[in-house]
């Protein structure tokens, strides 16, 4: 890959000729898994909570062998407690949900939740300053959680692509791949969920550039259907705290005729 940019300037012509490659056309539709628990990343983000709470998302995860639990800093080593040792990963929010926390914060707030067991972090980038062009700052900010997190670290990055217009979340997607993320995530949820469009939209330009970047839906995804139109567009995982209730309508076999399976590994 060539050099990464070094000022806004450069930022805005790479992109912009980034941009020239993408296909004119979509991509077609993604490979549903048989597993879709796998895909789902059980999620409690509300604060305060009560730690009991914790618990019952740490125990639901494990029942139903959900990819990750995803929590807030505080919550990181109870959590850590139920799922080590599991096929459940545990996800930290980082910078969440603003995103505008100073670099050295989210670089500390990564670091903590790693030593206390955290395997997956989901960090919100500086979304504010993506609009305003401001590229270098956004790449900078994202490599320097990448670095202090770096593999086998998993580094999902939230663009907050419900306040993003459409070549704003090229923009983002292109800039975090090029950090190093293992993901781009479209939402936090605090402001609006995801969309097919966005998931769409990411995945071109993910394709676009050539990496091993994979996709998160997040934010308002309630049920099977929306969790398989999500999957249809290219995710690869889905943040939701309905896994449960999406599960049950799987299992009873109300969308099985769509294509969606739920086989117990």
């Amino acid at each position: 890959m060539s050099a990464i940019p070094t000022t806004d300037t450069e930022w805005a012509e790479k992109i912009a000729n980034m941009k020239q490659q993408l296909p004119k056309r979509s991509l077609s539709q993604a490979p549903i898994p048989t597993q879709i628990h796998r895909t789902i990343d059980h999620t409690l983000l509300t604060t305060p909570v009560d730690p009991s709470k914790i618990d019952t998302l740490c125990k639901e995860a494990l029942e139903y062998d959900f990819a990750a639990v995803c929590v807030r800093l505080e919550h990181v080593a109870r959590a850590a407690n139920y799922v080590k040792g599991s096929n459940t990963a545990l996800a930290c929010v980082v910078g969440f949900p603003e995103g505008t926390h100073p670099t050295a914060e989210k670089v500390r707030e990564a670091k903590e939740a790693v030593a206390q067991g955290a395997t997956e972090l989901d960090m919100v980038i500086r979304y504010h300053l993506l609009k305003e062009g401001r590229y270098t700052e956004v790449y900078e900010d994202v490599l320097a959680v990448r670095n202090a997190a770096p593999a086998p670290i998993i580094l999902k990055t939230i663009l907050e692509a419900s306040v993003l217009e459409e070549a704003q979340i090229l923009d983002a997607t292109i800039v975090c791949c090029l950090a190093g993320a293992d993901y781009v995530k479209t939402s936090t949820g605090w402001n609006g969920g995801a969309s097919v469009e966005q998931v769409k939209l990411m995945r071109l330009a993910v394709d676009m550039c050539g990496c091993s970047c994979l996709i998160k839906a997040s934010g308002g995804i309630r049920t099977a259907e929306d969790l398989l139109r999500m999957l249809k567009a290219g995710a690869f995982r889905i943040g939701t705290s309905a896994g449960i209730n999406i599960m049950e309508e799987i299992d009873k076999g109300e969308i099985l005729e769509q294509g969606c399976g739920h086989a117990v590994a």
